[in-house]
């Protein structure tokens, strides 16, 4: 058997073992939602909202299996029909640049994906979040999410993937190495101005205003060595009624991003333990080890690209004359075990960082309102109590909110024994 034929067959093997252990994994994780609200959350979440919970994570189970078998099974019918080298045949027809070549290749692909499983999404925003009281969203943030979002990856993405074929074509024997450096100087900007410069098109922000939250928030920053001039409020109302909180940037570029609709849902002490979590993965240096593991995951999916990009069986495998593209586009689907590893391993040093953020923010505050806070965003998020454990082995870069709860337990009964460090 032909290198090209292996290929392809570890291509469609690796693509319905992801759909399978995917569904069954989801299946697992439905079953397991036990059908009595957990002892720990008895007395917050009422028993109609949570039969209402599993009806809302039943319907978003069933929009996710349809979608997924769409776009599993258009991909398998492209595989065997031959439409990669198609598409990719009709553009060498017309454009003669390899770099643009490259560039139309994963922009067509792109963009007839995301028309696809647009009716998914707006099934999702306008049918289910809106029959379960989430959806804020109108027709035109709706649809002006999407045509921002089709600029943004037309601009940003487009421009950047030029950068990278031109150093590939321009300086081979460093490809790796070079764009390894582009990309970790990409993603380092970002994460100094994403806030600055990309979330203004899509939301308002502005400064917290003066008052009582912004002087506890800032007393307890004092308190604790923090410095913070940035506290930010989020329009996340003008989508959707669910909460969050979020801190981003380096160095005098960081800021705390509160969601308006978790300043409505909460106490300010309970909101002053939830930027306590966040000043805890600051404080614990989350955001700087995620960044270096980011960065080296990326190098390591460099170099291994750069080893079999010329390998002529390796577009071969899908009918296709030697290209950037093709190259990339086999590479990407035989990627799947590594990761799914690199997602796991991902997932449990999260895991792992939430437990430190939060006990951060018990140690800071001494009392119970990050356990509260926690529970008022589940039980208004209609969240799973009770997940499988294999589910959130693979998908939850977040302790589920029981195991959280349990830890603070555990920290408040060490604390009234007066065994908890300060």
């Amino acid at each position: 058997m032909e290198l090209a034929q292996i290929i392809f067959i570890l291509i469609v093997a690796f693509l319905v073992f992801d759909f399978m252990l995917d569904n069954v994994l989801s299946f697992l994780n439905m079953r397991n939602w036990k059908t009595e609200v957990h002892p720990r959350m008895k007395d917050h979440y009422p028993e109609e909202k949570y039969q209402r919970a599993r009806e809302y994570a039943g319907e978003k189970r069933k929009l996710g299996l349809a979608a997924t078998t769409m776009n599993v099974a258009i991909i398998i019918i492209m595989l065997f029909a031959g439409g990669f080298a198609l598409v990719d045949e009709k553009i060498a027809e017309n454009i003669s640049n390899p770099i643009w070549q490259s560039i139309i290749f994963f922009g067509i692909l792109g963009f007839a994906s995301d028309i696809l499983n647009l009716p998914f999404a707006h099934h999702s925003v306008f049918v289910i979040e809106e029959k379960y009281g989430f959806n804020r969203s109108t027709k035109g943030t709706f649809w002006g999410d999407k045509f921002k979002s089709w600029f943004l990856a037309a601009f940003i993405g487009g421009g950047l993937f030029w950068i990278i074929i031109k150093i590939y074509f321009w300086i081979p024997e460093y490809f790796w190495l070079i764009t390894w450096g582009v990309i970790t100087f990409f993603m380092l900007f970002m994460t100094l101005f994403y806030s600055n410069l990309i979330v203004p098109m899509f939301n308002k922000q502005k400064p917290l205003e003066e008052g009582e939250l912004r002087d506890e928030i800032e007393a307890f920053a004092r308190k604790n060595n923090f410095k913070l001039d940035n506290i930010f409020v989020i329009d996340g109302s003008k989508r959707s009624t669910k909460a969050n909180a979020y801190f981003t940037g380096l160095g005098p570029k960081k800021r705390i991003v509160l969601y308006d609709t978790l300043i409505a849902q909460h106490s300010y002490k309970e909101l002053v333990a939830i930027l306590a979590h966040e000043i805890g993965h600051y404080k614990k240096k989350h955001s700087l080890s995620g960044f270096i593991i980011s960065t080296l995951q990326i190098g390591l999916m460099l170099f291994l690209f750069n080893y079999i990009a010329t390998e002529p069986a390796v577009p071969a495998a899908l009918g296709m004359n030697p290209s950037f593209h093709a190259s990339l586009l086999v590479f990407g689907m035989l990627l799947s075990p590594v990761n799914h590893i690199l997602s796991m391993l991902g997932n449990v040093l999260s895991r792992k960082h939430e437990f430190q953020a939060d006990r951060y923010a018990f140690e800071k505050t001494r009392s119970d309102d990050l356990g509260n806070a926690l529970i008022k965003l589940s039980v208004e998020n209609l969240s799973n109590l009770t997940p499988h454990p294999l589910y959130v082995y693979m998908h939850y870069s977040h302790p589920p909110l029981i195991q959280r709860l349990e830890a603070l337990d555990r920290l408040m009964d060490a604390e009234k024994r007066g065994n908890v460090e300060n």
